[in-house]
């Protein structure tokens, strides 16, 4: 926000920039209320979504203050200037608001579990975006009318009046710092030192910006743009921005950036599960974990100025933050999570080349056992970066066709797979008791007699509850831990019941059963009424999991499926595919939206497309941004910036080309032509350079303080402001967690936005130029051939 308010500082001065910053704090108060209203919670995605909207909810307010600024100058009254102000841009400001809202409406409709996560996004801009509409059609007019001062434009500045004003606060300041409300003296003092710097500093600074350094700006603009529209100039022009275009994708492809489902964020902690052969005995499991712990503070003491914690759990509390198998057993597994500080205190070491390391030296070092390495995620929830279902009919075939794939894999020696594994417990040792049932009937014995017996002595049985007072205790029956361990005494134990004379026996459970060792799976998992076996494994860290899963899909491209049996990738993958599906037909729901909005508004065919166009270009600074700079293609984030990029690159284009046809229909009422009529070639050229040049101020304003209001999430700029007031200490730094989240699509805004901005000065006015011409050629053609018809 304080990058936002220093542009329009410089572009449009202090008065002005108080009137549309004025702007900033009243879309924000009537968001929270519509936020309240709806139920919907602050959190991460609300506000990266208010961040977001910081530098697109001005856009509004500046076109409206700058515009009565300008009929100000040409002697309206405050009052006739704010009506004439709104009254001319109030239908493009409209048309262009509501093709932003369009960009985002498709996207308030995501399914899925990644949808759930995102939804917040779309909502909450929608809200921002309507509420500035408001608060720039009604209120700032309203306080502009009322505090506007001509003198200003003359750049008058009052400085006794300001030191006057000063010298209070430099009183009201010494009196709060005697008083120790060293917040309060803080920003009573922040606030001296802008007044102060604004009569030495900013006034001068902001006169030179405005006076020469802007006039500059614009005579340079009018010769750009004149010489683009001069004979054939604009048919060059338009053909180097497609030509620009095929090179930027051509060079993406050249560079091939990792694409990746979400944004890879290194560790806040860190989950390391190792998970002994099935059936291994719990005791034996915690006597490798002590082994296992030791192996892992050897290679991480180096760290231990940044961790904060390690615990190890052995048993039910092993369990990974994705695994969804809730009864399985535990006995074999044990996991040590090792928590890091802060990102700011982490002295610049980087977590995740710590995870690799961990990775490099524990990998296969156990005969027998899988380590298993995970890092917290910061998006949704999602599958296995490697998931492959495997289904069938026959379960024995299926165990052997997930083997086959798993051994093809293997074979392959695919670089990045971490450590493959079926989610299916083979080997899983068990006693079958097998009941000799003539035995059974001929004691007048159940089979259910037996069975619960041997459940009893196994697991307990709950035979009543003890109260005291409200609370409830069950009661467990159970047999000592000597007699339930012993397979022995396990079967001798002896069943008491009465038989059907009346009489008491006591039969010991080997006279009529027996029992032998085995081994079998875990559970049997069906999906589609088919059962499913899922061959899944992490990616080592460093490796992209888009890669690896097309190495997968060609070293199991020359395999030959049984007849029945079929295997499909899914986890992560399935869910990027979907998201790439959704976000695609997103934008195109959104072009045809904006579309639909501007035919409305142009009443025309034509100039739509000449706005269309400017949002295929714009991908021109997304694509080749992310390429020159080598960045991840974040299918989600990259994603929605580029659905964002599409409603946020029309508005200056829709502001502009509006005020070229109001400018144009002045022209022909002046000239005394038909409204419907065509200009001559050196009017309409005027008309085109004076619609640019009105415009030049407010789209560059409008395209800086987006840039600059996503500038620090892109870089991850951060500044302790409570710090800052209560010990002048800002704590600065750069980076953090939440940089690898939306930085991307930061980045994809800025990187459009930028090259968006040199397509609206100079590319737009050239499309509409060249639109002109074919209306004309077509009119003539037409006209030709329906004189052919007469004759």
């Amino acid at each position: 926000m304080i990058f936002v308010i220093a542009v329009l500082f410089l572009f449009l001065g202090t008065r002005n920039a108080l009137f549309v910053g004025l702007a900033i704090p009243l879309s924000m108060f009537l968001s929270f209320v519509v936020l309240q209203l709806i139920d919907f919670q602050v959190n991460m995605i609300v506000l990266f979504s208010l961040i977001l909207a910081l530098g697109m909810l001005v856009d509004n307010a500046i076109v409206v203050v700058e515009n009565i600024y300008r009929f100000v100058d040409q002697g309206y009254s405050k009052l006739q200037a704010a009506k004439q102000a709104v009254g001319e841009i109030a239908v493009p400001i409209i048309a262009s608001t509501a093709t932003t809202l369009a960009a985002f409406l498709p996207l308030a409709f995501w399914k899925d579990i990644v949808g759930e996560f995102m939804k917040f996004l779309p909502i909450t801009l929608i809200i921002v975006l309507t509420s500035s509409l408001f608060v720039a059609l009604v209120i700032i007019p309203v306080f502009s009318s009322s505090f506007i001062k001509k003198e200003e434009q003359k750049g008058k500045l009052n400085r006794k009046k300001f030191l006057r004003i000063s010298f209070v606060l430099f009183i009201l300041a010494a009196l709060l710092y005697l008083a120790k409300f060293y917040i309060l003296a803080n920003l009573v003092t922040i606030a001296l030192l802008i007044i102060l710097l604004n009569i030495f500093v900013f006034n001068a600074l902001g006169k030179w910006f405005k006076n020469v350094f802007l006039g500059k700006l614009e005579l340079i603009y009018n010769k750009l743009l004149s010489f683009s529209l001069k004979g054939l100039n604009p048919v060059w022009f338009l053909s180097g921005t497609v030509l620009l275009l095929i090179i930027t994708i051509i060079f993406f492809a050249v560079r091939s950036p990792n694409i990746l489902f979400f944004s890879d964020n290194d560790p806040d902690y860190m989950n390391i599960l190792a998970e002994l052969p099935v059936g291994t005995d719990i005791d034996e499991t915690e006597n490798f974990s002590r082994r296992f712990e030791n192996d892992i503070n050897s290679i991480i003491e180096p760290y231990n100025p940044i961790i904060e914690s390690k615990l190890m759990n052995v048993g039910e509390g092993a369990v990974l933050e994705n695994d969804m198998d809730f009864f399985a057993n535990r006995d074999n597994k044990c996991l040590m999570t090792i928590s890091f500080a802060d990102y700011q205190q982490r002295q610049g070491i980087n977590t995740s080349k710590i995870m690799k390391q961990l990775t490099d030296s524990l990998s296969n070092k156990y005969a027998g056992v899988q380590v298993t390495f995970e890092k917290n995620s910061m998006g949704p929830p999602t599958g296995k970066a490697i998931n492959i279902e495997v289904s069938g009919k026959d379960y024995e075939k299926l165990i052997n066709v997930a083997d086959t794939i798993m051994q093809i894999i293997e074979a392959s020696k695919i670089d990045g797979i971490e450590s493959l594994q079926m989610d299916l417990d083979l080997g899983m040792p068990e006693m079958i008791v097998t009941i000799d049932r003539d035995k059974a009937r001929r004691l007048e014995m159940s089979t259910a007699q037996i069975a619960s017996t041997i459940r009893t002595a196994l697991f307990g049985k709950e035979i009543s509850d003890f109260k005291i007072g409200e609370e409830e205790y069950p009661i467990q029956l159970r047999s000592l831990d000597k007699f339930k361990n012993n397979v022995s005494a396990l079967m001798n134990q002896k069943i008491v019941f009465m038989n059907n004379q009346g009489k008491w026996l006591s039969i010991p459970i080997s006279a009529i059963a027996d029992f032998n060792y085995s081994s079998t799976y875990g559970a049997v998992k069906r999906k589609d009424l088919d059962r499913v076996i899922t061959v899944y494994s992490n990616v080592i860290e460093g490796f992209n999991a888009n890669n690896i899963n097309e190495q997968i899909k060609t070293a199991l491209s020359d395999y030959d499926m049984p007849s029945g049996y079929y295997y499909k990738f899914t986890g992560e993958q399935e869910d990027m595919n979907e998201s790439m599906e959704f976000l695609s037909r997103a934008l195109m729901i959104t072009i045809a939206l904006i579309m639909l909005i501007l035919v409305s508004q142009f009443n025309s065919i034509i100039r739509p497309f000449i706005i269309i166009a400017s949002i295929l270009f714009s991908t021109i600074g997304v694509f080749g941004g992310i390429a020159t700079f080598k960045m991840d293609f974040i299918v989600t984030m990259t994603g929605v910036g580029i659905v964002s990029l599409a409603g946020i690159v029309v508005n200056n284009a829709i502001v502009l080309v509006d005020y070229i046809e109001l400018l144009k229909l002045r022209k022909r009422r002046e000239m005394g032509m038909a409204d419907d009529a065509f200009l001559p070639l050196k009017e309409a050229t005027q008309c085109i350079v004076q619609g640019g040049k009105t415009r030049l101020r407010p789209v560059l304003l409008t395209a800086i303080t987006t840039i600059l209001g996503l500038l620090p999430m892109a870089i991850g700029l951060n500044i302790d402001f409570i710090s800052l007031l209560r010990d002048f200490d800002p704590k600065i730094y750069v980076g953090g967690v939440m940089t690898g989240i939306w930085g991307p699509i930061s980045w994809t805004v800025i990187f459009g936005l930028t090259f968006a901005t040199f397509l609206t000065l100079i590319i737009v006015p050239v499309m509409y130029r060249l639109t002109t011409v074919l209306q004309k050629k077509a009119i003539v053609i037409i006209g030709n051939h329906k004189n052919r018809l007469r004759k």
